[in-house]
């Protein structure tokens, strides 16, 4: 069944039924989606219906199919306008769905946000119809399972940039607890899945909508089940080089800067003789310069001296001699602080700084957006853990966990751990903590480095260099320490080294089929001129 060019609904090639028979869509049904105040809302809830793929849902399976429902409707768009419109309206749903948990900060700026960033999809939207509109002939179906998520992949680039909100739930990231997607990671990164889950979409949606392109979507569907089967036999795996006994501290929500360091020295001592080889406090746990503020270098001094092992805490202030205010992760030993410092590079949008201040400052008055703006590092650093045998290990703050590129950067420098440093309090009875907790599995299995993702108040949780989970989760509904025995690994994985090939490859792809396009157009102006 499908919907011809002039909005009318087919049984097949050459013929139309006008609503009657079993499985027909009734005539209120047609005139909701060929009329703009029923299309609307059904391009806003098909572009949002993904969101149930990702925490806490985790309805992992669904990502596979839930695109059709979008795909089939910018196909059906009787004019390019319309697709267009389909596109925007279903971005604009599927970022309001992944960020809701932002509404009680951001108002009803999130809805000016989730608008503005839906627009990249109006490509998209354009790319599926000329792919499949109409009666599509059989190659232009098997080239709509390459193009199609090669767009996709280009719309998942671009919000990518950490100035248009970072790369927050990017489709492929939805597979973070399944094993075989997890090896595909290792391949080609988050980027590779993404390409396989719209892949897969695409051909289902070929097979609902075009009955000529049954041997195509059939066709690109063992292609994709054929990989991933092949990528979980036969891909390279991490080789295993020991283990590092590591302890995760949460606080807990505790009102009060004070108080929440008083609580994360008490459970810090209480993994005193357990052996630890570090300690990980969570994101913003001190609020206050240690090499202003000797008094409480001191303290953590003796705690790490107590404890046995190096604290690698997160200070969230001024530093000495520098203007503004950072957020660092800071390595401290029993002497004190050990001089390695990681000043966070990404920064929140709006969060942590708001764009464009002097135009947008009034977001100040209608949420909780920053009221000054944080300051960004400059590099990426390597940190060697005395306590644990020099180990080095490559801190990450906050959402810079969900950059692919900066968790690939350090496993090349040479990190054997990656910790990621988070707080998420503001957003602790919603899909976020786990939503964060979850992308550590990504990066894991896509450097061959265990992560290990340390909150103030959960989730907080350790994966191995698989992505596999590692000891239980710290959640939301409790503070505590952990303690976890994290498997190393020795090897550069296939991402780590080839980087973002799946990328490149979708540009190439992207490039090629315009080219071609741009050609037709010009033997169709010049045949026009001949006539």
């Amino acid at each position: 069944m499908q919907v011809s060019a002039d909005g009318r609904w087919e049984a097949g090639p050459g013929r139309v039924r006008e609503g009657r028979g079993r499985g027909l869509p009734s005539a209120a049904r047609r005139a909701a989606l060929t009329s703009p105040w029923g299309r609307g809302p059904a391009a806003v809830a098909a572009g949002a219906l993904p969101a149930l793929a990702f925490p806490a849902p985790a309805l992992w399976w669904l990502a596979y199919v839930a695109l059709v429902p979008w795909i089939l409707l910018a196909r059906s768009a009787r004019t390019r306008r319309r697709a267009a419109l389909d596109g925007w309206l279903g971005g604009a749903g599927f970022m309001l769905a992944v960020h809701h948990w932002l509404l009680p900060s951001l108002h009803v700026f999130i809805l000016v946000l989730a608008a503005l960033l839906g627009l990249l999809w109006t490509p998209w939207g354009l790319l599926v119809r000329a792919l499949l509109h109409g009666s599509p002939s059989a190659a232009r179906c098997a080239a709509s399972l390459v193009l199609v998520p090669s767009g996709w992949l280009m719309v998942e680039l671009v919000r990518s940039w950490e100035y248009l909100g970072g790369p927050w739930g990017l489709l492929g990231a939805s597979q973070w607890q399944v094993p075989p997607a997890l090896r595909l990671a290792s391949l080609g990164g988050v980027w590779l899945l993404s390409l396989l889950i719209v892949s897969v979409n695409t051909a289902l949606a070929l097979l609902v909508a075009v009955p000529r392109a049954r041997v195509p979507a059939v066709a690109g569907l063992l292609v994709c089940a054929v990989g991933g089967t092949a990528a979980w036999l036969w891909a390279p795996v991490p080789r295993p080089a020991g283990t590092v006994r590591v302890g995760l501290v949460q606080p807990g929500e505790i009102v009060g800067a004070d108080p929440r360091i008083a609580r994360g020295e008490e459970l810090t001592r209480s993994l005193a003789g357990r052996g630890v080889q570090l300690v990980v406090w969570g994101e913003s746990s001190v609020n206050r310069d240690l090499t202003r503020n000797p008094a409480m270098s001191a303290r953590l001094a003796a705690l790490s001296r107590d404890v046995g092992a190096d604290l690698l805490v997160n200070v969230d202030g001024r530093h000495a001699g520098q203007p503004g205010i950072y957020k660092s992760s800071v390595l401290v030993g029993p002497r004190g602080a050990t001089g390695h410092r990681y000043d966070k590079m990404r920064l929140v949008p709006f969060g942590e700084y708001i764009p464009l201040r002097s135009v947008l400052g009034w977001a100040t008055h209608v949420g909780k957006a920053a009221d000054q703006n944080r300051m960004r590092g400059t590099r990426q650093v390597l940190m060697p853990v005395g306590s644990a045998g020099g180990l080095r290990v490559g801190p990450l703050v906050c959402f810079e966990s969900a950059f692919p590129d900066m968790s690939r950067q350090l496993a090349r420098d040479g990190a054997q751990v990656l910790v990621a440093q988070s707080s998420t309090s503001t957003f602790q009875d919603s899909w976020a903590p786990a939503q964060h907790a979850s992308l550590a599995a990504l990066r894991a299995a896509e450097t061959w480095r265990p992560m290990a993702h340390a909150t103030l108040t959960g989730v907080s949780a350790v994966y191995g260099p698989r992505g596999e989970p590692v000891g239980g989760r710290l959640g939301t509904e409790r503070g505590a320490a952990a303690v976890y025995d994290i498997p190393l690994a020795e090897g550069t994985s296939p991402y780590a080294r080839f980087g973002d090939w799946a990328l490149y490859g979708a540009m190439l792809t992207l490039g090629a089929y315009a080219g071609a396009a741009g050609a037709r157009a010009l033997r169709s102006r010049r045949a026009a001129r001949a006539r």
